[in-house]
């Protein structure tokens, strides 16, 4: 009878130490403020799309065509990856795609006409592309490094941005703050912080050649079959986490008539659950195994689409997003760290390959659910994500982690 609460009190203490040790690692933390900033932009952002849609009045299908620039301008910039962080080292490539992102993300929000949009979306791509794996590259060499594990952690902090941009938004929106002048000082005070930490991030190590030889630079190799698998399985998960992102709101707004404050708060349903989840990870994990975190995270996060759908209501909305948003939590952690460990390929190949696809199932899923919705309904193209978080825990036995 004892035995249970031991456990408890021995992973609760774990828990407790694992994010102490990353809240007091200077240069962890300076990755994970990187990370945080990131989904800050596109928290803010996101919670903005429907005073977007309205401003230029465009149809789902419109929508759903303007936001597939945000994926080329990601498909522009995956082949570049390589040369820029081999060349100016995963920390200053961390810096400078901050910097970028920060000033281009307001240029989607003032966007007159839809071609000004596009191109904004295309620009805001551009970064995210190169930050998103000069960031988890950043996070792999300082635990090569340092012999720590702050993965998990760094995409908690990128879950709590997250939740702060959203939450921060739905705030302002009920003040009546306009959309463009909170974009604004986010994007100032991201600035700001990114020059503050720039020191912090000078000291982490880079990995510009490995002990093979190998240029840590490089961003693709041809997939193995459990690579591959990987990609598809994140793939679904980042769709999950991208419809979060950019339908939750247009969803809770226009198709459950919400009014603006409770829309906003679908996407912050959706990153509390995933931050409280991914702060936990380092517990989760080791206890319940990677591989079957993915079987059982692809089936809540399907169950929680499912909610938000056959009970159209904000309240089992909201709790849907956030079964969504627990159910998607620890893909991302579990599958980086598999992606170093591919075998016959190199870590960081397999690390830039993996994060280029699933990046593409985050900026890639939300047109196609727009499509969908405009053919069929919302209703139906969150039910197309739903689907594939079932296929990918399907394929989350087949798969091999190593």
């Amino acid at each position: 009878m004892n035995t249970p609460v031991t456990l408890n009190k021995s992973h609760l203490n774990l828990l407790v130490r694992n994010v102490l040790s990353f809240f007091t690692n200077r240069q962890a933390l300076a990755v994970g403020l990187v990370f945080a900033s990131d989904s800050l932009l596109f928290g803010s952002w996101v919670s903005h799309i429907p005073y977007v849609k309205q401003k230029l009045s465009l149809s789902e299908a419109e929508l759903g065509l303007v936001l597939f620039a945000m994926p080329a301008g990601l498909l522009v910039m995956n082949p570049l990856t390589g040369r820029i962080i081999g060349r100016l080292g995963e920390a200053r490539s961390c810096f400078w795609s901050a910097v970028g992102l920060a000033i281009s993300m307001c240029i989607p929000i003032n966007a007159p006409n839809t071609l000004v949009l596009t191109i904004g979306l295309f620009l805001v791509g551009l970064a995210a592309a190169l930050i998103n794996v000069a960031m988890n590259t950043s996070a792999t060499n300082l635990e090569r490094h340092q012999g720590s594990v702050i993965m998990s952690s760094c995409h908690g902090m990128w879950s709590l941005g997250g939740l702060l941009g959203s939450g921060i938004a739905g705030a302002v929106i009920a003040l009546h703050v306009p959309p463009p002048v909170h974009i604004m000082v986010v994007s100032v005070l991201i600035l700001l912080a990114t020059f503050l930490i720039q020191p912090m991030l000078a000291r982490i190590p880079s990995s510009s050649r490995t002990e093979t030889g190998e240029k840590a630079g490089s961003s693709f190799v041809m997939p193995t079959f459990d690579l591959l698998l990987m990609i598809l399985i994140g793939l679904a998960l980042a769709m999950g986490e991208g419809a979060a992102f950019d339908w939750s709101a247009v969803y809770l707004r226009e198709t459950l008539g919400a009014s603006s404050q409770i829309a906003a708060l679908g996407f912050a349903s959706f990153s509390l659950t995933m931050t409280g989840f991914r702060f936990l990870g380092d517990a989760i994990i080791p206890k319940i195994g990677g591989k079957r975190w993915l079987q059982i995270g692809g089936v809540l996060a399907a169950l929680g689409l499912v909610i938000a759908i056959a009970l159209p209501y904000p309240t089992t909305a909201l709790l849907g997003f956030g079964l969504l948003g627990a159910g998607c939590s620890l893909g991302a952690p579990v599958l980086y760290a598999a992606a170093l460990r591919v075998p016959g390929i190199p870590p960081a190949a397999g690390l830039a390959t993996f994060a280029t696809f699933s990046f593409i199932g985050f900026l890639a899923g939300p047109p196609l659910v727009g499509f969908i919705a405009e053919g069929f309904g919302l209703y139906f193209g969150l039910g197309f994500v739903a689907l594939m978080l079932l296929i990918s825990a399907g394929l989350a036995r087949l798969v091999n982690l190593f």
